[in-house]
């Protein structure tokens, strides 16, 4: 992404990235804002945007900024940007401890392809997670069912957290910041209980075996 310009776009298969240069007055960077987006409001109609980048927004700033590009320009803000937003406002929002007790998300469905859960707290799904399917969750992820889509526990950063399912065949599958996805030429799983966990900094997949 040109450093140089004013305002720069950078685009990938999840969405665009918004370069504001660091060097200029906010009203200034604005108003080439959207000049910018007037002038390709057609090419950039209902498209989404997963981040900003260069200059450092207050949270009044960025609210005008996402408030133009939503209302006026018909784009949208990723949710996992949203979220991003959501933790760097609390002081990157303290990891969120309650793993053992806290919030808690239920969901009496099977969550299907395309559809995305994000929550402050642990999931319990009370059905399957399809391919295409995503739960990113800063406490636990629960399914008492089949497993097959992305799973994201201790979003916000905590290692404690963990993800357990009747059967587990993610397509990708991660704890806090660490990430493992499935292999490709990986055999059905048994319909057992699983847990994954993080072990000496390696997230481990293992059967879950209640204390007696």
């Amino acid at each position: 992404m040109p450093r140089n310009s004013t305002v720069s776009f950078k685009g990938n298969k999840d969405g665009i990235s918004i370069y504001l240069s660091p060097h200029m007055d906010y009203h200034d960077v604005k108003e080439q804002l959207v000049k910018k987006l007037e002038s390709t409001k057609q090419f950039f109609a209902g498209a989404k945007v997963i981040g900003f980048e260069g200059k450092e927004l207050s949270k009044d700033e960025k609210d005008e900024i996402k408030e133009i590009i939503q209302l006026r320009y018909n784009m949208t803000i990723d949710e996992e940007e949203r979220l991003k937003e959501h933790c760097t406002e609390t002081k990157k929002h303290l990891v969120f401890e309650g793993i053992e007790e806290g919030h808690t998300k239920f969901i009496r469905a099977t969550v299907r392809s395309g559809q995305r859960i994000i929550f402050e707290g642990n999931v319990v799904v009370l059905g399957d997670v399809n391919p295409g399917a995503e739960i990113i969750a800063e406490g636990n992820i629960i399914v008492m069912g089949i497993l097959r889509g992305l799973a994201h526990a201790g979003a916000s950063g905590n290692h404690r957290a963990y993800v357990a399912a009747i059967c587990l065949q993610p397509t990708q599958l991660r704890i806090a910041d660490t990430i493992t996805r499935s292999p490709d030429n990986e055999k059905t799983r048994p319909m057992i209980p699983e847990l994954a966990l993080i072990k000496d900094n390696m997230l481990v997949i293992e059967p879950y075996l209640p204390s007696r």
